[in-house]
């Protein structure tokens, strides 16, 4: 005998939902309509995505979307050396809106994320239409994320992870972020231009870096969060073109990045061409420990011409470099050329270097009375002096009566 659910096949009535479109967006200006996406359908319900497929060759400034230099350097610069080992394809470039609100009222309304995938670069933009829909969403992400052994930021240490895991705990989801190699960004371009920029924002970053001036089409950040609240009161979705703008260039902005500062810290002599970058990339290698890596960078950024300041503190690091190396011509060297320009720090280290390495106290007192002659000067500032001078007139002493001049 027939079943019911076979009579009804048998009239035309359809079992289930597969293979049934999705009902017709009601606003005429839904996201549906003037987006180009989808609905992807979840344990947890739709939520719609935006993808596209990149060739690596495509540019993004002066880069393209390969990464194909060593990730070995950066991952020491970032403290886990898991990310050399994963490599590029491990890798999930990411980035968030959010409505803005502080605590648990801070919506990730959108997320975008790049991951490669054979040759190509996949990127996926996640839309919550509807707060409804953010378990959907988070699903989602989850099951993008689910193939990556390590994310990549923008100060998504900070801000993006934070902001996401809460939600996942507040959804009672596991987060698919907690355990990955986690490259924030920020942290590496501040150290890299911090002499060079006055901002080191992504965006200023793009312009000054990566020579990618944004469209007319871009949005203000400041201005997302009331953007999407807008769309959530009236339904009306075109507004959010420019987000998924803003939030693409975002993402691929990162990868660019990414690329850029990977080559330099590989091969810093051939690939950084500004003298501050030079500079900047020499302090790193000195505080890791890489002396000779880092003299060669300094001696290459005096060469190529820096500000008065920035020249001063380059000579004072580079003297202090050949002392702790006990290579005393070049570190004397130094010295004088700094306290011939009337800095009082070499003319202490080269009374130092005269009392107690040469035992030659007629250049070392010399050098005392040549710091406190610049400490009297006019232009010296007077709040500094009172931290300078007990210490020099004591030294001055000592040294006379080691002469014998007293």
């Amino acid at each position: 005998m027939p079943t019911l659910s076979d009579q009804l096949k048998a009239l035309g009535v359809q079992i289930g939902t597969q293979g049934l479109k999705p009902p017709e967006p009601k606003h005429p200006y839904a996201v549906e309509r003037v987006i180009e996406g989808h609905l992807h359908e979840t344990a947890c319900g739709p939520v719609f995505l935006v993808e596209k497929s990149l060739h690596l060759d495509t540019p993004h400034g002066c880069r393209t979307l390969h990464l194909d230099v060593p990730l070995q350097p950066v991952a020491v610069w970032a403290g886990d050396l898991r990310l050399a080992q994963y490599g590029p394809h491990a890798l999930c470039f990411l980035d968030i809106e959010t409505t803005g609100l502080g605590g648990t009222g801070c919506y990730a309304f959108m997320v975008g994320a790049a991951r490669y995938e054979e040759q190509r670069l996949h990127l996926t933009q996640f839309l919550m239409r509807d707060p409804a829909e953010e378990a959907a969403m988070l699903t989602a992400l989850a099951d993008f994320v689910r193939p990556c052994q390590g994310l990549v930021t923008f100060n998504g240490k900070g801000f993006d992870v934070p902001v996401l895991e809460m939600r996942y705990r507040l959804n009672r989801m596991p987060s698919p972020l907690a355990g990955l190699a986690h490259l924030d960004l920020l942290p590496l371009a501040r150290r890299l231009w911090r002499d060079r920029l006055v901002s080191r924002a992504l965006g200023a970053l793009e312009t000054h870096i990566l020579g990618l001036p944004r469209s007319s089409q871009d949005v203000p950040g400041w201005l997302i969060p009331q953007m999407y609240i807008e769309y959530l009161r009236n339904g009306d979705a075109r507004p959010l073109k420019s987000v998924f703008y803003h939030n693409e260039t975002d993402v691929l902005s990162m990868v660019a990045l990414l690329g850029l500062i990977a080559g330099q810290l590989s091969d810093p002599l051939h690939s950084a061409t500004h003298p501050l970058d030079l500079v900047a990339m020499g302090k790193m290698h000195e505080t890791l420990g890489e002396l000779d890596r880092a003299v060669s960078l300094y001696r290459q950024g005096i060469d190529g011409g820096l500000p008065a300041e920035t020249h001063h503190k380059v000579i004072e690091r580079l003297a202090a470099i050949y002392k702790r190396q006990e290579a005393w011509a070049q570190a004397v060297a130094l010295w004088e050329q700094a306290a011939n320009n009337g800095q009082i720090y070499a003319c202490i280290e080269l009374a130092k270097y005269y009392e107690h390495r040469e035992k030659a106290y007629a250049p070392a007192i010399h050098w005392v009375e040549q710091a406190i002659a610049r400490v009297y000067a006019p232009d010296f500032p007077p709040t500094e002096r009172p931290g300078l001078l007990p210490e020099l007139e004591h030294r001055l002493e000592r040294l006379r009566r080691k002469a014998g001049l007293r």
